[in-house]
């Protein structure tokens, strides 16, 4: 019995539930409510479609086989009207699916948030049969229309979904098959989807029609004439009898039976458009025409003349404006001319809602000001007036200047003193401090005194945030203004690497390259736009570098078909570099037609708008390089890659190119003479011996700092400072180039020129090597040779891979003989004719 009654509260709180759920789904107002999100929804889906139509060539290369996730994270990056979200529907729908038929869907959806919303009465059971036979019906018919059109769109008007199915269609019944099909399943639809649609297909399949419309013509032709009364001279009167009574027919006058409806509850919707009668009264529609026809009658033809050849015709071959200025160009029209009346050039609107990272990714390791131990410098002070008194050297004063991390004590000796005497106390003045290391200046530059540089026992870090937010970077008017640190006064060190114009930075292994390079980046991202300035940036080690890949398309720079802009490999390098000579020259090309001397002059012209970009001039962004491991590549491709780097900087600087040479192995079998002569200025930071000192700065030093980011630079072969580098964390970096990939970037990276070597093929697509084929090799050349069609389109759509992939494999296809070298436009040539060709081809490549 208590079971009994268990179940029988258990079937009760069910079917309580279910009530539940069903009231809330009645309710009109749940009802409307979801009717009206469906339509929201509907109309979101309908624009991102539309905006598919122009914005999906663009974006195509960006949602390719690119996870919704990815595509979130990387926001902004696309230009379809409804965001990303949007895009990735939109191609999914329009490519992946249905094509041009999806808007199908959205009469579905319509309908249903309609019925829900209890605008219109609607079977939404009908409907929805009558639309998914429409969509599928439709995305065939598309993908079989215009399947020899898919190369040159970005559209599959059918779908994957349609190019499939019509594909097979085609082959099995071929193509009159296939039409029949079509037409076949389209009268199916048409007759499930309303029954008055029967009546219909049989005037239409009997052709009684064609017998009606060429009575219809002939009354047209009788009410249009002009000479009517000559026709009724000659019998046509009689005739414009007989056709009248037949044209006003009993038959013409029925009701409206093939007008083809979705719905029972609207069958009158398109009659009541055509006649509020429900009937059509085809008298009227040929007495509209008549009356069209004697107005056409009455038109007096005249030759109308374009609105240039009256004006030559008035002016004598002058051309003249609206406002009768003279606007003919004048024989021997070159490159430079002048639109300063349309306004400056702005090359930052390319990205123009682009904003520079802020301030708060950079964390706060220092509070800008210096606490001085006044306790440390006394004593510093004695300790080193008795080390010197201990070697008979008399001092007349001695005052200290506090840095973060080292303090400078200049001394002024009593006459007599010869400074060789005390530059040779190093060690011992070292020892009575119980410093690590010290370092004597003798003399200071411009100043009569002897500088002692010690280290503070409680250093500070120089943070970039303080640098960067410092005043002399935040309204300095450097092109390329680049903020390394603090110097030994407290002072932000900062230099224009435009007028370096090179630089060779060398250390020992963790004593702060990598930090350096990162400042300099960093300094130059805060301030520069990215149409402004692109990097080049090669890592051999595949680390270092690697964190800014995010930043592609934003600040980049790369060789056309290169996978990466991150150059990681030592033939890569050697094929950019060489590219960058290529970009040099062009450059220098532009330069010589603009009649300016350098980049600066250029773009100024540019801007005032006195260059004409359909000569081929552009806006030159900056481009800075940065070879990290410098010594590594030496290794691997020995001197083939110094002779780049040689001209580079022997002459980029005019052009705006600029190289900054990295390296922890500072020997003379890396930097060479060559380098040397070329690179003015250098960075040293902590070195083994004092040889290596003088291999980078040709001076000593070097291997007196105390690491962690100190460091010796010298511009331009000024005399070496000494500046405590400022500190940038990887996460801090992660967090800026984050920044910056979020926002709107270009399309692709800013593309160097192909570099092709001498008696060799491209190296921008790399060298190709048979021996690594891809693993779609054979499927590819397989498909290629059946079609016989070759292209990277078609290798995308059959195998789902991106375009790098494909491109790859195209290249491979070449190689191998079976596809043409590429055509621009056109598809390649396809050179084997069969499969048995192939076969054998295949066979020799194993």
């Amino acid at each position: 019995m208590a079971k009994k009654t268990t179940s029988t509260k258990q079937d009760s709180t069910k079917l309580g539930w279910i009530a539940s759920v069903k009231a809330f789904l009645t309710n009109e107002r749940t009802r409307f409510i979801s009717g009206l999100l469906i339509s929201i929804m509907t109309i979101y889906i309908g624009l991102s479609l539309i905006s598919f139509f122009f914005t999906g060539g663009a974006d195509q290369s960006r949602i390719e086989n690119v996870m919704l996730d990815d595509l979130l994270i990387n926001r902004g990056r696309v230009d379809n009207w409804t965001g990303v979200r949007g895009a990735f529907i939109s191609d999914m729908m329009m490519n992946r699916w249905f094509g041009i038929s999806s808007f199908i869907m959205l009469f579905f959806l319509g309908s249903l948030g309609a019925k829900l919303m209890n605008i219109a009465k609607v079977s939404l059971l009908k409907r929805f049969l009558l639309s998914a036979s429409m969509l599928i019906w439709g995305s065939v018919f598309f993908a079989f229309i215009f399947v020899k059109g898919y190369e040159d769109t970005f559209i599959y008007l059918g779908g994957q979904h349609g190019y499939l199915i019509s594909e097979s269609l085609i082959a099995n019944v071929g193509i009159p098959g296939t039409i029949l099909l079509l037409l076949g399943s389209l009268m199916i639809i048409l007759v499930f989807a309303n029954s008055n649609t029967i009546p219909f297909l049989q005037r239409l399949l009997s052709f009684k029609w064609l017998g009606k419309l060429k009575r219809r013509q002939e009354a047209l032709v009788v009410s249009t004439a002009d000479d009517k009364e000559e026709r009724v001279e000659s019998g046509d009167e009689q005739m414009a009898a007989d056709v009248e009574p037949e044209v006003k027919s009993v038959e013409d006058e029925r009701p409206l039976e093939n007008v083809w409806v979705f719905d029972e509850n609207e069958d009158l919707n398109e009659a009541e458009a055509l006649n509020a009668t429900g009937k059509v009264n085809d008298a009227e529609v040929i007495d509209d025409h008549q009356q069209e026809g004697e107005e056409i009658n009455k038109v007096e033809v005249v030759e109308v003349l374009p609105e240039d050849e009256k004006d030559a015709s008035a002016d004598n071959g002058d051309k003249y404006n609206d406002d009768g200025i003279d606007v003919d160009v004048p024989d021997g029209y070159d490159g430079e001319y002048d639109l300063s009346e349309l306004g400056k050039y702005d090359p930052r609107l390319d990205l123009s809602r682009y904003v520079f990272p802020t301030l708060n990714l950079l964390k706060a390791y220092d509070s800008g000001n210096m606490e001085i131990n006044r306790e440390e410098l006394s004593e510093n002070q004695r300790l080193i007036k008795q080390a010197l008194e201990d070697f008979n050297i008399k001092i007349a004063s001695i005052k200290a200047t506090v840095g973060p991390t080292v303090t400078l004590y200049e001394i002024v000796p009593e006459a007599g003193v010869r400074i060789s005497k005390i530059k040779n106390l190093e060690d011992d003045i070292a020892l009575n401090l119980s410093a690590l290391q010290i370092r004597i200046i003798a003399p200071m530059p411009g100043k009569g005194t002897i500088g002692i540089e010690v280290p503070n026992k409680n250093p500070l870090t120089v943070s970039m945030q303080s640098v960067i937010a410092s005043k002399r970077f935040v309204e300095g008017k450097y092109d390329l203004p680049v903020a390394m640190g603090k110097t030994i006064t407290n002072e932000v060190y900062m230099f224009d690497l435009s007028k370096t114009p090179h630089l060779l930075v060398a250390g020992a292994t963790g004593q702060g390259k990598s930090v350096g390079l990162n400042a300099i980046i960093t300094s130059l991202l805060y301030k520069k736009h990215p149409s402004e300035l692109k990097f080049v940036m090669v890592d051999p080690k595949m680390v270092e570098f690697s964190i800014y890949s995010k930043i592609e398309r934003h600040y980049l720079a790369k060789l056309p078909n290169a996978d990466k802009a991150i150059v990681t490999e030592p033939a890569d390098a050697v094929a950019t570099l060489n590219s960058l000579v290529i970009e040099m020259e062009n450059r220098y090309k532009l330069l010589v037609s603009a009649n300016v001397r350098n980049i600066k002059e250029y773009n100024s012209k540019f801007i005032e708008r006195r260059l004409n970009p359909e000569k081929g001039h552009r806006f030159l962004p900056y481009i800075v390089t940065v070879v990290d491991e410098f010594a590594d590549l030496i290794a691997v491709v020995g001197r083939e890659i110094e002779n780049p780097i040689q001209r580079i900087a022997a002459k980029a600087r005019a052009v705006g190119i600029h190289m900054i040479l990295a390296t922890q192995r500072p020997d003379t079998k890396v930097i060479t003479g060559t380098i040397k002569s070329n690179f003015p200025s250098r960075i040293a930071f902590k070195v083994a011996s004092m040889i290596d000192s003088r291999t980078i700065l040709d001076a000593p030093g070097a291997n007196r700092l105390i690491g962690r980011g100190d460091m010796l630079i010298t511009v331009a072969g000024q005399e070496p400072v000494r500046v405590q580098c400022a500190f940038v964390d990887t996460p801090e970096v992660e967090a800026i180039v984050d920044f910056i990939g979020e926002q709107t970037a270009f399309p692709t990276a800013y593309l160097l020129p192909d570099y092709i070597p001498e008696g060799g093929d491209s190296i921008a697509s790399g060298q190709v090597d048979l021996s690594e084929r891809d693993p779609l090799f054979e499927e590819v050349a397989r498909l290629v040779v059946m079609q016989q069609q070759g292209s990277t389109s078609l290798i995308q759509r059959k195998f789902a891979i991106g375009y790098n992939r494909a491109g790859r494999l195209m290249d491979q296809l070449e190689a191998a003989g079976i596809v043409g070298p590429f055509e621009g436009s056109k598809a390649r040539q396809v050179l084997v004719q069969d499969e048995y060709s192939l076969e054998q081809i295949l066979n020799s490549l194993k």
